[in-house]
């Protein structure tokens, strides 16, 4: 057999890629004067970018890094869904977040995957506002440097 069936060309995440949708979700959240902080990961769950404004508290850094490695591990943004995209429950919500890890699954809106031709390339978790601003800005970044949050928009 061919190596070359063994290896599968990848797209990555560059660091430019992660400070432009840092500076997207900053941008926003400086707008609306919430401090906000946003975590970045590539498609394996490594941080690649992780900033919190003055002002944030400190835990939001937990939570969007948590949100952003949730949303590239899923392909999918981060909610109150399981694997197959079923509703869950708070009792399976938390069990499924201490199963997978607390570091690694969360219930909590504002995490996103960056999917560019099909591809999920990674994550973005933002948090410190209402659940509706975070998963508002992550979006945002996300589109802002022209990727989709979606695997099957190429």
């Amino acid at each position: 057999m061919n190596q070359l069936s063994y290896v599968a060309p990848a797209r990555r995440l560059t660091l430019a890629g992660a400070r432009a949708m840092m500076s997207a979700a900053m941008r926003l959240a400086e707008t609306e004067h919430i401090a906000i902080a946003v975590a970045i990961a590539d498609a394996g769950g490594h941080l690649v970018l992780l900033e919190r404004m003055d002002g944030g508290r400190f835990h939001t850094v937990h939570s969007s890094t948590t949100k952003a490695v949730c949303a590239a591990s899923n392909k999918r943004p981060t909610g109150s869904h399981g694997a197959q995209a079923q509703s869950l429950d708070t009792s399976h919500a938390i069990g499924l977040a201490l199963a997978a890890g607390p570091e690694r699954w969360t219930a909590m809106e504002g995490g996103y995957p960056i999917v560019v031709d099909g591809e999920c390339i990674g994550g973005i978790g933002v948090s410190g506002g209402s659940w509706e601003f975070d998963d508002r800005v992550a979006r945002a970044a996300v589109e802002a440097i022209g990727a989709s949050y979606r695997i099957d928009d190429k």
